[in-house]
């Protein structure tokens, strides 16, 4: 599929706006601290520091292996790899089910009226997140899949940003070319720089107007918005 939107040398012909497409963690949905809901399978032997850091590096790990549970049977194994970190850690054992149940997410407030809001323009709206085969599940949970005309993960992509490659799949999942397309998400290392590579504006999602400026940021962002809901304000006619 043939780039029509921003490129390093600027926009030459801009299209109406068809499709957003949007991160899910940083972005639609926020995780409740994982520590403040394993703290009583750590038991009082674990302080809270040494809490925090352990469930840290188990967070990382999973970040960066997350496209790696492509099914149930891979996504078991991720999860049981991810409490053996954790556990490995803290010294004590916590099983992969506790950790399950100590990820808590939930939709920010403006997302169900951002997606509302785009849906009544006749905006397609994509999710497209590092995530593994349990994306769909995770915005079911928070409410947000009535709203949304599909999502692709990273595990589903064989692709995680900032690989643009996982934008080609939700290219074809909505129909669009790059310069049909917006993506909002809420990391420049990741979220612009793989929008950009593949040629689709991209916003920057920063609620607490704290996050600094960036080299992708300068490269391929396209603005920066406090609030969802000033998407729409984005969107090319």
């Amino acid at each position: 599929m043939a780039a029509s939107g921003p490129q390093k040398n600027g926009i030459a012909r801009p299209e109406p706006t068809t499709t957003v497409f949007l991160d899910a963690l940083g972005t639609l949905v926020e995780l409740e601290p994982p520590w403040e809901h394993l703290r009583a399978a750590a038991g009082d032997e674990v302080g809270p520091e040494k809490l925090v850091r352990a469930v840290k590096a188990e967070m990382a790990y999973y970040k960066a292996h997350a496209h790696e549970g492509r099914d149930a049977a891979s996504l078991a194994g991720l999860r049981e790899r991810c409490a053996r970190i954790l556990s490995d850690e803290l010294g004590i054992e916590v099983s992969a089910a506790e950790l399950v149940e100590a990820v808590r997410l939930n939709a920010y407030p403006d997302s169900a009226p951002a997606l509302t809001a785009l849906r009544e323009r006749g905006i397609k709206t994509v999710v497209v997140s590092n995530w593994d085969c349990s994306l769909g599940d995770a915005l079911e949970r928070c409410g947000l899949s009535a709203l949304l005309d599909g999502a692709v993960s990273s595990a589903a992509a064989g692709s995680r940003k900032p690989d643009p490659g996982i934008f080609t799949k939700a290219m074809e999942l909505a129909g669009c070319t790059p310069g049909q397309a917006l993506h909002v998400g809420d990391t420049p290392e990741e979220d612009l720089a793989a929008a950009g590579s593949a040629g689709i504006r991209a916003l920057l999602v920063d609620r607490t107007g704290s996050l600094p400026p960036s080299p992708e940021e300068s490269e391929w962002g396209s603005g920066r918005i406090l609030s969802l809901e000033r998407i729409v304000d984005h969107l090319r006619p």
